[in-house]
């Protein structure tokens, strides 16, 4: 007996170190990642290819600017109706569309392109529709993966698309540099709009439609015992809908957690896109690829962090593991304009984003797991919006920081700023003791 004890207990061991790549038994979960993966690796395609494109037919960096934000305000526009066509119909129909619309998009740039030529008059129409497309797929993309795999594959599930991504982050603006250099940033719109297509071939192939959503809800979040917190913290159930000003109004939870990812990402861009570049360029005296090597260590810092997410259980105290590893990796934040050196800056950048992205998937599954099923878009999309949303503002305010005080300054003060945000937050005890379980 003690024998086959020991035994069980090493097949339980060896189990848990393939947590992470149990998902991909569920053939959906499998091509979820493969469709989305491929798909980001289009994006990255497109990264390099836009700028390049615009850039070498004398568009000029003010051009550039004014498409990237034709891009990004429909999307954060449309974040919220994401979210709402991913409740009324089904995330899988909501994705489908917006890839198609994405699609036909780039399509449409890659013919542009081929007959070589940068105007505003079509590269504008097209950034906003890009854009738009963005806002109504990014909900149920987050929306859709509690509908593919039973609760408990859940954080290892979340974990196998975000790896996707990130790798995909990584490859994807490589093989857009190779593209775009040896035969054209035509060719690489091709190659992303391809890429949109096949994202489109696997979600058709789940078949995840509103009866999938509808067997996957108790799993999600069971019919009378949403969030295992306090009596007022307590969401009704599917039965008795609640409507999203319903949950804002009755959740600390909720506001908490809004407070906490508008303060991370209001910190966060604003450095990563103006005060790094300078600090790399003043401080380290680095060039481009000095630059391009700090950034993509926090990628390779958020793959770390996604392997670590899947290989664990989810906690029992999401909130807590949310406020101390990203409140962590501000703290590193801090301290990277004052390492030295390059490499310094690049390993803090490293443990920053290994640290995010574990919070991240941590604080994403258990929301999954604790909103009403027929809000899951909404709330997904209310969470993405408060990331993304306050990215012009972010921006702006690393601008007069940088500015006025030089980029060295801004990352402690950045970092000061966040992790007050995360201590307040904590003070209310209902928001310290959120459980899913």
């Amino acid at each position: 007996m003690a024998e086959l004890e020991a035994e069980d207990s090493k097949v339980e061991a060896a189990r848990r170190r393939w947590t992470l790549l149990t998902p991909l038994r569920h053939r959906a979960l499998a091509l979820l990642v493969v469709g989305q993966t491929a798909s980001s690796i289009g994006d990255g395609l497109y990264a390099v290819a836009l700028p390049w494109y615009v850039l070498s037919h004398h568009g000029g960096s003010l051009m550039l600017a004014t498409v990237l934000a034709a891009y990004g305000v429909p999307r954060a526009v449309l974040i919220p109706v994401g979210g709402t066509l991913s409740d009324r119909l089904s995330p899988q129909s909501t994705m489908v569309g917006a890839d198609l619309i994405r699609a036909a998009a780039v399509g449409t740039l890659a013919g542009f392109a081929f007959a070589a030529r940068a105007d505003l008059a079509f590269l504008l129409p097209i950034a906003v529709v890009l854009g738009a497309g963005q806002g109504l797929f990014m909900p149920s993309s987050q929306a859709i993966v509690p509908a593919l795999v039973p609760v408990d594959d859940l954080q290892p599930s979340n974990a196998l698309v975000t790896l996707g991504n990130e790798l995909a982050s990584m490859l994807g603006p490589l093989a857009g540099g190779v593209v775009v250099a040896s035969i054209g940033a035509d060719v690489g719109f091709a190659v992303d709009a391809g890429s949109f297509l096949i994202s489109v071939a696997t979600l058709l192939a789940i078949g995840v439609g509103r009866r999938a959503m509808a067997d996957a809800a108790p799993a999600a979040a069971p019919a009378g015992d949403p969030p295992a917190l306090e009596e007022e913290e307590a969401i009704p159930a599917v039965t008795a809908p609640i409507s999203m000003l319903g949950v804002l109004r009755s959740s600390a939870v909720f506001r908490v957690v809004l407070m906490i990812t508008v303060a991370a990402n209001l910190c966060v861009g604003g450095m990563l896109q103006v005060a790094l570049p300078v600090l790399v360029r003043t401080r380290f005296h680095g060039g481009a690829g000095g630059f391009g090597f700090v950034v993509a260590m926090f990628s390779v810092g958020a793959v770390v962090g996604a392997v670590a997410a899947g290989s664990v259980k989810a906690p029992a105290r999401p909130a807590l593991v949310l406020s101390a590893t990203v409140g962590g990796g501000m703290a590193v934040l801090a301290v990277l304009p004052y390492l030295g050196a390059l490499w310094g800056a690049a390993l803090a950048f490293g443990v920053t984003g290994l640290a995010i992205s574990f919070g991240n998937l941590v604080s994403i599954t258990a929301f999954q797991r604790w909103a009403p099923p027929h809000l899951l878009g909404r709330i997904m999309g209310l969470l993405l919006l408060a990331s993304v949303g306050v990215f012009p503002i972010s921006v702006l305010l690393g601008g007069v920081i940088v500015h006025g005080l030089g980029p060295a300054v801004a990352f402690p003060i950045a970092a000061a700023s966040g992790i007050t945000v995360i201590l307040v937050g904590l003070t209310s005890r209902t928001w310290r003791e959120f459980s899913v379980d």
